[in-house]
């Protein structure tokens, strides 16, 4: 007679403390407040405020651009080694001092500018955001990493447009997972297309604060500075729970970072 089953499967083993305290850093990161608002702060300006410069009609150019931008930084980026410098200077220098020359020149000359600048700095950030994957033993020739690396723009903080059910980390994932149910040769429309609306609301007020000609070539380079920091945060907090996922399996990853969440909430 074959053994009967237990009633019920044993508890997830706790993470050790070293692990634990790596997905405590990386939630702060992914919870922390959004990248239009870090920007509005940094320019003195309220979020609105700064989607009111631009004129209503360059609303559906945006939306246009970020999709077009993020298919065209995929193909860019993962086409070469993510983690190649120059000799003597490290990959997040030279990332940074491309980044903050891309947005400087496109904001000299206004939105038309920065609309050209904007697949040149969002493939530096998709560069930024695969070293860091690379770093966390992610093979970056694999689609399925571009595919990860491309989430991470709709990671890291809830904006203010977005639904209440889509707003946590773990819900994200899974809504952008269920968009890539099998990886081709190329991504689904369906999955750029929901990147790009997350992508755009701190994109819009990116624009809106390099809107003016030469006012607006000092706010590119410091604002895009401002993206590449905050994108190569959340790119090293979500491939650190992906390692983290493959070496203790992703049940008790989950079950860890709800009860950090609780923890959270009752110290409140």
């Amino acid at each position: 007679m074959p053994e009967a089953l237990p009633a019920t499967l044993p508890a997830l083993l706790p993470l050790p403390a070293e692990a634990e305290a790596e997905l405590a850093a990386a939630r702060r990161v992914l919870e922390d407040p959004s990248l239009a608002a870090k920007l509005a702060a940094m320019a003195g300006t309220p979020v609105e405020a700064l989607r009111r410069r631009l004129p209503a009609a360059a609303q559906g150019m945006i939306d246009a651009a970020t999709r077009k931008a993020l298919t065209a930084a995929l193909n860019a980026a993962m086409r070469s080694e993510p983690a190649r410098s120059l000799p003597g200077i490290s990959t997040h220098w030279l990332h940074r001092g491309l980044a903050a020359a891309s947005g400087a020149a496109g904001g000299a000359f206004g939105l038309a500018g920065t609309l050209v600048e904007l697949p040149i700095s969002t493939a530096l950030l998709l560069r930024q955001i695969a070293a860091e994957a690379a770093a966390q033993g992610e093979d970056t020739s694999l689609p399925e990493t571009g595919a990860e690396c491309l989430k991470v723009f709709a990671l890291g903080g809830p904006g203010a447009a977005d639904d209440a059910t889509e707003t946590g980390y773990f819900a994200t994932r899974l809504a952008l997972a269920q968009l890539l149910p099998t990886m081709g040769a190329s991504l689904l429309p369906g999955f750029i297309s929901a990147i790009a609306a997350r992508f755009v609301a701190p994109l819009t007020v990116k624009l809106g604060a390099q809107a003016a000609p030469l006012i607006g070539a000092a706010a590119g380079a410091a604002i895009n500075l401002a993206f590449l920091e905050h994108f190569r945060g959340v790119g090293r907090a979500h491939f650190t729970i992906r390692r983290l996922e493959r070496q203790y399996g992703e049940d008790a990853v989950r079950a860890a970072y709800g009860i950090l969440e609780a923890r959270e909430r009752h110290a409140a």
